[in-house]
């Protein structure tokens, strides 16, 4: 465990490709630059780090030339990441006293990166449950305003993300992606701001659970029928109807994803 920053973190280095002729005299390494795409993968290694337990809230981070080295990194690149992580409410830098994790209560647990990085590892079944908890109290609602709201626009968003979760299936990207996009379309028919700010974090939540649930094992069962439980009562405008079918879509997702955690 790391803690305290007292162990280094590994590089991130890309291992050259040799060709037969750079065997004999491999090309110095070289420090990568200080692109968006660098400071993310920084941000999304520490970040992982933190989220999964591997540095605890009041452990100090090892200093930016301490980590900037360990990681092969520029010191500009990693004061990038840190500020990431501390817009994302997982750390607070201070001038004396280094780069510090915060508690859990002040981490944005619904931000998209801070969910990826919780299922980049093993996520803690207490979390999962918390997250279908919040899909318990709000999916069923929209889908209850969304059968009031709802217009021909929405329901065609539904029913082309129903086509493409039954062409291409939950096991693939392009499946869970349609399934996303049906849950977002739910939301948005809610007509309620306040509801479709929820649509970056309920997506995600939905996506990577999805996910989650197939790494040992394919889908116990075809979740598309319940989806369309739900697309029927909302076209039908059965406001009840449509409220249960979401609960009920929720319920079994989370029994596929225990299962999957518990096998």
């Amino acid at each position: 465990m790391m803690t305290n920053g007292n162990a280094a973190p590994e590089p991130l280095v890309d291992s050259p490709v040799e060709s037969p002729a750079d065997s004999e005299a491999p090309a110095p390494r070289t420090r990568r630059g200080t692109g968006r795409r660098l400071h993310g993968a920084i941000a999304h290694k520490l970040g992982a780090a933190i989220v999964s337990g591997e540095y605890r809230p009041g452990d100090t981070l090892s200093g930016e030339v301490a980590f900037s080295e360990a990681l092969d990194v520029s010191r500009s690149a990693y004061r990038e990441a840190v500020q990431v992580l501390s817009a994302k409410g997982l750390v607070e830098s201070r001038p004396k006293t280094g780069t510090r994790v915060l508690p859990r209560n002040r981490w944005n647990l619904l931000d998209p990166d801070v969910l990826a990085w919780a299922f980049s590892g093993e996520p803690d079944i207490q979390f999962v449950r918390s997250l279908f908890e919040l899909r318990s109290i709000v999916e069923p609602a929209a889908a209850r305003l969304a059968a009031e709201r709802r217009d021909k626009a929405d329901l065609k968003e539904m029913r082309d993300a129903l086509a493409a979760m039954r062409r291409h299936t939950l096991a693939t990207e392009a499946g869970r992606t349609a399934d996303r996009e049906f849950h977002n379309a739910v939301l948005a028919a809610t007509r309620n701001d306040a509801l479709v700010v929820l649509t970056a974090s309920i997506g995600a939540a939905v996506a990577w659970t999805t996910q989650f649930k197939q790494r040992s094992r394919a889908l116990p069962r075809n979740p598309v029928p319940d989806h369309v439980k739900v697309y029927d009562a909302i076209a039908a405008g059965d406001v009840e109807g449509a409220g249960e079918a979401m609960r009920l879509l929720v319920d079994l997702a989370l029994e596929d994803t225990r299962s999957a955690m518990e096998g």
